[in-house]
């Protein structure tokens, strides 16, 4: 791991813990995301409306138009009570506040009239009275707001039962209520608070409150309520945390379980709005009676008495996006409870995103660092994909609500951070590499450079090299038949056409002299069998030197042909950088890049395009090669054994080069012991050369007259495919 890499590992760390510290913090904003999150699902699957017995008695504008304007007088209210009752309803909740006398009550509109005689007041009805009286023994629950002011708490018309430790602390806290009407509070069956979202500053209605605490007594919410006093029910039963105090886990209304969070809050689970779930007032208080089909949807239900009615401003935002009459998620509390449809949020829903943040952001710091931004990319993609996919099926078949969004903001974040300083930092020492070593180096040598700690050692280093010159053959005479512009088209139409077989084949190109190619192999890192590679690279360059020539590549008709000479050696040379400190080349030097320029040149005298050295030949079993002789290398004290190369190693094994090779080992002994013979052999060999390459002919054509570079070879050293 190098340097850069450690801070940027250490970097991407930071980031990936800063992002988990603030998912555990939970700030507002990605509480606001989450929220979003979940009201996208319910939008995508809401809840299907089903025809549970709930019903809500709307005041709306049409009820408003035949009574007049609200608030009605009580008396009225206590004929919709005496209306519903008879129809049947099993609960009849009221999400309206009474906490002020009726001023229209004919008592208390004559006791406010000057020079009335205040004993006429007691005759005269009063519409607080009549309404008690209507709501006494009857299934009726009343609601209070939450207040400021004042000390009131209502009275509790249930008991509550407790499992695990004490939950009195769990619920949003209140301090003080609406008051009701004495008589009222008195004759109730029920009492249930109205608030939807007490603590929640957001317009849209997500979760409501089933209870309220004062921090000694426990105040239900009206659609609880509503739910118990249709059940007959005396007590709720809830059940807390073990050991953990002041948490509540499920609650239990007569035959019903309700999960809820640790607050005491149901998730609504919503329903688009429709209007089979309301009855008009005006229907209800008809003054002959209610038709046969609202009695049949009021008997045996659960009736919530509210308003639809803008003026009145009762109207509330759903998950769904919709504004409803907020005394329709009352109706809809209760039509969740009798459905069992639920949604939750489990207590460690919070740790597993926070964990998954900690986990994803460290993988993809390690693949984007280590292996590749890239990579990492698809990787994030895929976890991004799987973690929507497993929220989303946790929801749509199990009603769990997981947040995606978190660890997929977080892993984005952590991704571009990484990705940024892997371009900035850790790839500014590959990207210099890639520019100085992209024209010499093949692609997957290049990857291996960059992907190789102490791959490439800059300076000087000596190594095992594969050497090679290539050299067009009678430039001078080409040259002097063109201009200055077409010498320089036809080496960069040749020249290119070579170089390219030298990068296929893991090769370095080291320089291009004039019309020379000088390449090397086994550097800047390990080649494997380097010396193979050479030579495959020059076979390759032979078949497209053929192919140039045969398509007029060069534009020389018939009458000129181009030729090259190749010469190939396996020794040791040091290679690095060669030069100035502001100006270098990557090169290699040593007695080793010497002998390949030599045997380069003696493919003339030995006239034939790819010779190697001895050692060069000896990394080649099995290849189709020919001793050319030993010859006089300038600069060298000792001849230099030469090879011919024919061709790879398929050519190698078939008949007509092991026949070859037969005849042409008996041909140099004879050249050894000047025998006479060797003009029988050489006969011979000259007719099976056509078939096998156009350039042995010349080759055998040229080695009678080179028979002193045969003669102080001993016997028995002649080279065959299995040697």
């Amino acid at each position: 791991m190098t340097r850069a890499q450690q801070v940027g590992v250490l970097i991407g760390l930071a980031i990936v813990a800063a992002l988990t510290i603030l998912r555990a913090s939970d700030p507002p904003l990605l509480k606001q995301a989450r929220d979003l999150t979940f009201d996208e699902y319910q939008r995508i699957a809401p809840r299907t409306f089903e025809n549970l017995p709930v019903k809500v008695v709307d005041i709306d504008e049409a009820s408003l138009r035949e009574f007049g304007q609200w608030p009605w007088p009580r008396d009225r209210l206590a004929t919709l009570v005496d209306r519903l009752t008879e129809m049947g309803a099993s609960a009849i909740a009221f999400d309206v506040l009474f906490a002020e006398p009726d001023r229209l009550s004919p008592r208390t509109v004559v006791r406010d009239v000057a020079g009335i005689d205040p004993s006429l007041l007691g005759q005269l009805p009063d519409n607080d009275e009549i309404f008690a009286q209507a709501i006494a023994g009857k299934p009726v629950v009343l609601g209070f707001g939450l207040s400021n002011e004042g000390n009131y708490r209502p009275q509790v018309k249930a008991g509550f039962a407790f499992t695990g430790e004490n939950p009195t602390g769990a619920p949003p806290r209140i301090k003080a209520a609406t008051p009701l009407r004495p008589e009222f509070e008195t004759n109730a069956a029920g009492i249930g608070h109205i608030s939807l979202n007490p603590r929640d500053p957001s317009a849209v209605v997500r979760a409501v409150p089933l209870f309220l605490s004062d921090g000694e007594q426990l105040y239900p919410n009206l659609a609880l309520e509503a739910l118990r006093v249709a059940q007959g029910a005396s007590t709720y039963v809830l059940a807390g945390a073990t050991n953990v105090p002041n948490t509540i886990t499920m609650v239990k209304i007569g035959e019903f379980e309700v999960p809820v969070t640790a607050e005491g809050e149901l998730w609504l689970y919503i329903t688009p709005d429709t209007a089979e779930r309301y009855i008009s007032a005006r229907q209800v208080l008809a003054p002959g009676g209610a038709a046969p089909e609202i009695k049949n949807a009021i008997d045996g239900s659960i009736v919530f008495i509210g308003t639809s009615a803008a003026g009145l401003q009762d109207i509330r935002t759903t998950a769904l996006g919709q504004n409803v009459p907020g005394v329709s998620l009352h109706a809809q509390t209760v039509e969740q409870i009798l459905s069992g449809r639920f949604l939750s949020r489990p207590d460690w829903a919070n740790g597993l995103e926070i964990l998954s943040i900690a986990a994803m952001g460290s993988l993809l710091v390690i693949l984007t660092t280590f292996v590749s931004p890239a990579v990492a990319l698809v990787c994030g993609l895929l976890i991004t994909v799987m973690a929507l996919v497993a929220s989303w099926l946790a929801f749509f078949y199990a009603g769990l609500l997981f947040d995606p969004l978190a660890p997929i903001v977080s892993g984005s974040i952590t991704h571009f951070a990484a990705t940024s300083f892997r371009f900035l930092v850790i790839d500014r020492e590959r990207r210099a590499v890639r520019r100085a070593f992209g024209h010499y180096l093949s692609p997957s040598l290049l990857y291996r450079i960059e992907h190789t700690q102490n791959a490439l050692r800059l300076g000087g280093d000596d190594r095992e090299l594969t050497v090679m010159f290539v050299d067009v053959r009678n430039f001078t005479e080409i040259s002097e038949r063109l201009t200055p512009a077409e010498v320089v088209l036809f080496l960069n139409t040749l020249l290119d056409a070579l170089s390219r077989h030298v990068i296929a084949n893991e090769g370095t190109l080291d320089k291009f002299i004039g019309d020379s190619i000088m390449a090397f192999w086994n550097a800047p890192v390990d080649v494997a069998n380097h010396a193979n590679k050479a030579v495959h690279a020059a076979l390759a360059m032979r078949e497209t030197l053929a192919r140039l020539n045969q398509d007029n590549a060069f534009g020389f008709g018939d009458e000129q042909k181009v030729g090259i000479g190749i010469g190939i050696h396996t020794g040791l040379a040091c290679v690095g950088n060669m030069g100035a400190e502001t100006r270098f080349n990557y090169s290699a030097i040593g007695d080793a890049v010497n002998i390949a320029a030599r045997i380069e040149s003696s493919c003339k005298e030995v006239s034939f395009d790819i010779l190697v050295s001895d050692s060069t030949a000896e990394m080649l079993p099995g290849y189709a090669l020919l001793e050319a002789g030993a010859l006089a290398l300038k600069g060298k004290s000792m001849r230099t054994r030469l090879f011919a190369v024919v061709g790879d190693e398929k050519l190698g094994v078939t008949a007509e080069f092991v026949q070859l090779q037969a005849i042409h080992a008996q041909l140099i002994e004879a050249l050894r012991l000047r025998s006479s013979s060797s003009r029988k052999f050489l006969r011979i060999v000259k007719l099976q050369a056509v078939e096998l390459t156009s350039g042995l002919p010349e080759f055998y054509r040229r080695i009678s007259r080179r028979s002193d570079h045969f003669i102080d070879q001993p016997a028995g050293k002649d080279r065959s495919p299995d040697t």
